[in-house]
């Protein structure tokens, strides 16, 4: 017990001892003892360029912050999805580079109210099914919409068509208060993910109009423009109408034309349900519309990027084209140190490869120096181990086409002869269907994945009057050269010109000034509507600053 004491008496005094031998030694340690210099190296106030833990939990959370951002498209996306239902909306930016284009905070405040709008009055709810009751001969029970009302987008024309006439149904629908629906069945979501949380776009098999749709024509009884025609539709009829047709493709006559018209967007408001069929992107002419004009502005102050953010924000390739998408982009684009698309569309199938638009597509290419021009004579340079040859570049080089022939082409002749740039320049084309086939879905899913792919070079041709190169446009945010259009295969001074604007052409719009009662050019009544570079009578939005 003495020894226990002892050492315990021990295990107490020495530390204590220490601590006053180190305080009252403090002067002395500073002279010449080691632990003093370290002291002094961890008090010493770090450099600029030396980063404190506090400085790299910071950069690193702006970095995750950054990456969010981009993830979601600067807040064109909301997150809450689950990311293995779609892979795309969450790893396209991996993919793409940033868009020059940011969203107004206008945009993403009507976006956000609109997902309410579609999650309160979406199919499977209560106003939904209410709102239905109305389309049916004999209604029963409640009525209540709970002032809910629907767009429903028809089932038109190509997949490129498709796509942009969806856009256009979607920001009037958002201008107006109303909710999306689409149809397409098995087919359109095997296609697109659903753009909307916690519910779904896609019009239910059994909506009670679906029956009618195919009978659904110009002159149907409650077609929009026919009742213009024979003077039944007005502010008293119009109360009493559980729906419209509305015929807005592109062989719509001038009544049909009127829905462009404010006193008949008035009327149109009060209707429940508008069925729509159309394969336009018909958007440039809701920016000539009065009681639009203003919100539209808010909306984009860009106004050349309507598609650019709809589009980005509703069409996310499904699982299974991503992967169509992801693996070809690994395989042939992602070592490249530029990568181009050439989207060739000759609308005449027949007439196989023409010489006319080999030589147009060459011009255009090398002229915009989109592609170096080739050389006369070979050039051997002797690979270094020890040193990286700059000027050498990789040009990956994606062809869209629906024959092989134009890929043909251009693969031999940058094979055979080397360019005099040194660049080396490697031609990639997914496939060739030989013609357009709609209806299938194999066919499709490889379209909607070219599209996407195209959009995800650096520089961009596409053809004039095609619908598949302005979505791909659209989507990158790129300024394409599109090539001219040749009538009757005829040499044309300029091959290509570059596009004003990301955004699709409006093919088919309507030249009538709704006040004066008159015809009028559309394209001359503001300064951010105006002709199309590929199609002289079509209007296209612009930046008019």
């Amino acid at each position: 017990m003495r020894v226990a004491e002892i050492l315990a008496y021990f295990m107490v005094i020495i530390p204590v001892l220490l601590v006053i031998t180190v305080i009252l030694g403090h002067d002395s340690y500073d002279q010449g003892n080691g632990f003093a210099e370290a002291s002094r190296i961890i008090q010493i106030k770090q450099e600029p360029n030396v980063t404190s833990s506090d400085d790299s939990t910071i950069q690193r959370d702006q970095k995750r912050n950054d990456s969010v951002d981009l993830s979601l498209l600067g807040g064109l996306l909301v997150s809450g999805f689950k990311k293995d239902s779609c892979l795309s909306r969450y790893q396209s930016y991996l993919y793409r580079k940033a868009s020059p284009y940011r969203p107004s905070s206008y945009l993403l405040s009507k976006l956000r109210a609109y997902e309410e709008l579609h999650k309160r009055c979406g199919p499977g709810t209560k106003p939904y099914t209410n709102a239905e009751r109305l389309l049916k001969p004999k209604q029963t029970g409640d009525s209540d919409s709970e002032g809910c009302k629907y767009v429903v987008w028809m089932e038109f024309s190509g997949l490129g068509n498709r796509i942009i006439s969806i856009a256009s149904a979607f920001l009037y629908a958002m201008l107006t208060d109303r909710v999306l629906l689409v149809e397409g069945g098995e087919q359109f979501a095997d296609l697109f993910c659903e753009p909307f949380l916690d519910t779904t776009w896609l019009l239910p098999k059994d909506f009670t109009l679906t029956n009618q749709f195919n009978g659904f024509a110009q002159n149907s009884a409650h077609c929009h423009g026919e009742m213009l025609k024979r003077k039944l539709i007005n502010g008293s009829s119009v109360s009493s109408l559980s729906h419209l047709y509305l015929h807005l493709a592109h062989d719509y006559n001038d009544q049909d034309k009127m829905f462009f018209c404010a006193e008949d967007q008035s009327l149109l408001k009060n209707v429940p349900w508008l069925i729509m069929r159309t394969n336009n992107f018909f958007a440039p002419s809701l920016f000539l519309i009065p009681s639009f004009e203003e919100e539209l502005g808010m909306m984009f102050p860009e106004k050349g990027t309507v598609f650019h953010h709809l589009g980005r924000y509703l069409f996310h390739p499904s699982n299974h084209v991503w992967g169509l998408i992801t693996r070809y982009y690994q395989a042939y684009l992602v070592k490249a140190d530029e990568r181009i698309g050439l989207q060739i569309r000759v609308f005449d199938e027949k007439s196989g490869v023409s010489r006319q638009v080999t030589n147009q597509i060459i011009s255009c290419v090398q002229n915009e120096e989109i592609l170096p021009k080739l050389s006369k004579t070979e050039q051997h340079h002797k690979p270094s181990e020890d040193e990286e040859d700059e000027d050498f570049k990789l040009k990956a080089v994606l062809i869209t086409s629906l024959t092989t022939g134009y890929f043909e082409i251009l693969k031999t002749m940058y094979w055979e002869k080397p360019t005099v740039t040194r660049d080396v320049i490697g031609i990639h084309q997914p496939s060739h269907e030989g013609h357009q086939q709609t209806e299938k879905l194999m066919h499709n899913r490889k379209a909607w994945a070219e599209m996407y792919l195209l959009s995800l070079t650096d520089k961009l041709v596409i053809s004039a009057w095609s619908t598949f190169g302005y979505v791909a446009q659209g989507l990158g945010g790129l300024r394409a050269w599109i090539l001219y259009k040749q009538e009757n295969q005829t040499n044309i001074d300029s091959p290509c010109g570059r596009a004003m604007s990301p955004d699709p052409c409006f093919h088919a719009p309507p030249y009538y000034d709704c006040k004066a009662k008159t015809g009028i050019d559309t394209g001359n009544v503001v300064p951010h509507v105006r002709h199309c570079e590929d199609i002289s009578w079509g209007l296209k939005l612009v930046d008019n600053s």
